[in-house]
């Protein structure tokens, strides 16, 4: 018999992973605090519950995948009212250690494990079901976790005590985050050239300077379109920050993602931070009062 799952949090990501799930086979219980997003997922096969506790009570496995510190604080006290023998939480969000750890330890408290799993990739790759699981916890909660990552995801990696999830995360996101500038300096400096900018994208994917980030944000700067976004520019920016506190505890140093969190800052000071985050492209095309060669978007 599989698992029942709950869902709490059933935004961008939530939604499509519980998608997955319900295409699966699986039973779904859904809560979030904004009612349209479980108006939402009632719509597609999931049953609706009242709050976090509700959702903990008829699942035997919990997703939270939540916006800010403050929701997971919220969640995780509010799941531990549902608290039930054999129940595992699995946390999915990008946050401080310490946040991670208070909710962790809360659960803990009513004999509930928290297990630390984020995700590589945008909302894109949560609706085509091609995230990449970065999970950390006991062996036993991935043994019975595994089949859950395998539906919503295209390749899980299992990375030992609670933590290493969020630590393997912070590197990916410092990637990310550089990349997404490098892709919109390298466009920025085609349209200041006059190149055309699908011409420069397409030759670009084709050679060694490439990345994933790339491909995935270089046809939104080419057609000058961020909305809707799969990863707002703000949500870069918050995770860089806490990148950048966790690498100066550990005593990384970081110069190219110092470099990258004023250009983000100042992108979203620019009005830009609900957008995509590859609207970082037409924040350097106004801060060089650039303009694309005709014909181009």
């Amino acid at each position: 018999m599989k698992e029942r799952i709950g869902v709490v949090g059933i935004g961008v990501m939530g939604s499509a992973m519980s998608g997955h799930l319900l295409e699966a086979g699986y039973e779904v219980h859904g809560f979030d605090v904004v009612p349209e997003k479980v108006e939402a997922f009632a719509e597609l096969g999931g049953v609706p519950a009242s709050s976090g506790a509700a959702v903990a009570a008829a699942s035997d496995i919990v997703l939270l995948s939540l916006p800010t510190v403050q929701s997971l604080d919220d969640a995780a006290a509010d799941v531990a009212g549902g608290a039930h023998d054999n129940l595992i939480v699995v946390e999915m969000g990008v946050f401080p250690m310490d946040a991670k750890e208070r909710a962790h330890q809360r659960l803990a408290d009513v004999g509930v494990e928290l297990m630390d799993v984020p995700v590589s990739g945008t909302g894109l790759q949560a609706a085509d079901a091609t995230l990449v699981v970065f999970a950390s916890g006991s062996q036993e909660a991935f043994a019975r976790t595994a089949p859950i990552f395998d539906v919503i995801g295209r390749s899980t990696h299992f990375l030992g005590e609670f933590g290493n999830g969020s630590i393997m995360k912070y590197i990916a996101n410092l990637l990310v985050a550089v990349h997404n500038l490098a892709t919109a300096e390298a466009h920025a400096l085609g349209i200041a050239a006059g190149m055309d900018s699908a011409l420069v994208q397409r030759v670009m994917s084709d050679g060694v300077g490439s990345s994933k980030i790339f491909d995935i944000r270089g046809p939104m700067m080419v057609a000058d379109t961020y909305d809707p976004p799969a990863a707002r520019l703000a949500i870069i920016l918050k995770d860089a920050t806490i990148i950048k506190a966790f690498a100066e505890g550990v005593g990384a140093p970081t110069p190219l993602l110092d470099t990258a969190i004023p250009i983000y800052e100042n992108s979203k000071a620019d009005g830009l931070g609900d957008l995509d985050a590859a609207a970082l492209c037409r924040y350097l095309e106004r801060l060089g009062s650039l303009e694309r060669p005709s014909g181009s978007a």
